[in-house]
């Protein structure tokens, strides 16, 4: 599973990366995580505000920090 973290790397952007990662390890998942800090990259995604959140390449979030409910229900297998 590939997790980016799509933002300037401000405040909210390591606090979404931070979360996502405490659900990761206590789903006990395995997961590789890249911060995307480049405009030209984030601009590829679909979305209007950071910090987004992706999760293999589907957009599951932007604009704001999510639950850690609502990333389990995106991380955990179908």
């Amino acid at each position: 599973m590939l997790i980016k973290i799509l933002g300037s790397g401000c405040a909210k952007c390591q606090r979404l990366e931070q979360l996502t990662r405490e659900v990761v390890a206590e789903l006990g998942l395995e997961a590789e995580f890249e911060h995307v800090r480049e405009m030209d990259k984030i601009m590829a995604y679909p979305i209007l505000r950071t910090p987004a959140l992706v999760i293999d390449e589907a957009v599951k979030s932007s604009g704001h920090i999510p639950t850690k409910e609502e990333i389990a229900g995106w991380l955990k297998p179908g």
